[in-house]
């Protein structure tokens, strides 16, 4: 009896150690959290046709939200997604506690680095790129979208090339935006905020906020002071529809048509067209922006340590930011590959956007992918960036002078960088 006992348990032991792999027939179930819509839920349908046995399933939360239950299920031990997405400015932050996340590399993922721009790779790896924390999902190069019955109506040219002229330089942006808002009506202004113009200005210098050796640097570094002098007078001026970015007043004012302008990574594209719905349709159009180059986005797919098919999720992981799938994620929603394959592909060079007046929107992106200069986010990285994007609110409100917001967002930035 002892003997069948011991057997029993050695057969139920081993079907336990099988059981929830796709070999033995078990269903295994796959996570993936991102925040917003990453274009994934019909490439879900065919990663499940190819790998029977699994099913996948998709986690959506805002930006903010997504990150805040990362970092809670990762302190908890449970609760986190068996793929998940970390946006850019995140990654000094979860950088931190690459204890709780699976390395790629034990899976063969130091294989994979040519698929991806050098500093794309880097930024998802950690110890000197020995250890990998995350694959390459889209990125944000910028472009300039702009009305062009608007700046008809001012007397600006409208053509892409012609209006890529007049503004070589943040300054000439700036000028432009002046010529505008001398011809335009009162309630039409040249740019949607102070703080799109400042992002764009910011996101083209390679430190910003935080030195490379991640010291605090914001308030005396040259290239946040400039960009936020130059974002701050424009609203003084009036020039900026005040509307932050992504909230109610931002859609209204676009459907409104009550700016003309405005600092746009390929992400966006999809948010202006469902803003400004289909009577806005060929209105818009995309040109290259200031300095040619920039970057305003991006994310990487990551697995936590606490998932219970760490290899399956990986797999899955490397299926999603392969060049086939981000060039379809591209042509169908719009996110512009990392992955060198895709962003360099013909079918996404030659792809144009009919509500942006056929822009050559794959074109565009891609001159400003290949021409950017990656920057460097610190540690609080996420704590520091609002300090500043407030301060430039609180002057498009007239609730403070230029100087005023700048040393009171010196002075929190600082604080926040030590917290």
């Amino acid at each position: 009896m002892t003997r069948m006992l011991a057997g029993l348990t050695a057969l139920v032991l081993l079907l336990a150690g099988c059981s929830g792999t796709p070999e033995a027939g078990g269903p295994i179930k796959l996570t993936v959290a991102t925040f917003g819509e990453f274009g994934y839920e019909k490439l879900f349908d065919d990663y499940e046709k190819a790998h029977p046995g699994i099913t996948v399933e998709g986690r959506v939360a805002d930006f903010e939200t997504h990150h805040r239950q990362l970092a809670t299920g990762l302190g908890a031990g449970r609760g986190s997604a068996d793929v998940v997405a970390i946006e850019e400015q995140y990654l000094p932050k979860f950088r931190q506690s690459t204890d709780k996340f699976s390395d790629l590399s034990e899976f063969g993922a130091q294989g994979l680095r040519e698929h991806w721009p050098a500093w794309k790779w880097d930024q998802g790896t950690a110890e000197g790129g020995k250890y990998v924390m995350g694959l390459g999902t889209d990125m944000g190069s910028l472009a300039l979208c702009y009305r062009r019955d608007l700046f008809a109506n001012a007397g600006l040219p409208t053509e892409r090339d012609q209006v890529a002229a007049l503004w070589p330089t943040w300054e000439k942006f700036a000028e432009t935006g002046e010529r505008f808002s001398s011809k335009a009506p009162d309630d039409v202004k040249f740019a949607d905020s102070a703080g799109t113009v400042y992002t764009a200005m910011l996101n083209q210098a390679q430190e910003n906020y935080f030195s490379k050796d991640d010291k605090f640097i914001a308030d005396t570094n040259p290239n946040v002071r400039k960009a936020f002098e130059l974002a701050g007078g424009m609203a003084l001026k009036k020039e900026t529809a005040a509307v932050t970015t992504f909230t109610q007043p931002w859609t209204v004012a676009i459907k409104q048509s009550r700016f003309a302008a405005i600092t746009c990574p390929a992400w966006m594209l999809t948010q202006i067209q469902e803003a400004g719905g289909p009577e806005l349709a060929g209105k818009w159009d995309v040109t290259s922006v200031p300095g040619k180059a920039g970057n305003w986005g991006g994310s990487f797919l990551t697995v936590p340590k606490q998932g219970a098919h760490r290899k399956e999720a990986y797999d899955l992981a490397v299926w999603l930011t392969a060049p086939e799938q981000q060039k379809r994620i591209f042509l169908e929603s719009g996110l512009l590959p990392s992955a060198l394959g895709a962003y360099q592909d013909s079918a996404v060079l030659s792809h144009t956007s009919p509500y942006f007046s056929g822009a050559p929107i794959g074109k565009i992106f891609a001159a400003s992918a290949e021409a950017l200069r990656p920057n460097y986010r610190g540690l609080r990285d996420g704590e520091v960036r609002p300090v500043y994007g407030h301060a430039l609110g609180r002057v498009e409100e007239g609730k403070q002078s230029l100087e005023q917001a700048w040393n009171q967002a010196a002075t929190e930035g600082r604080a926040a960088a030590a917290n």
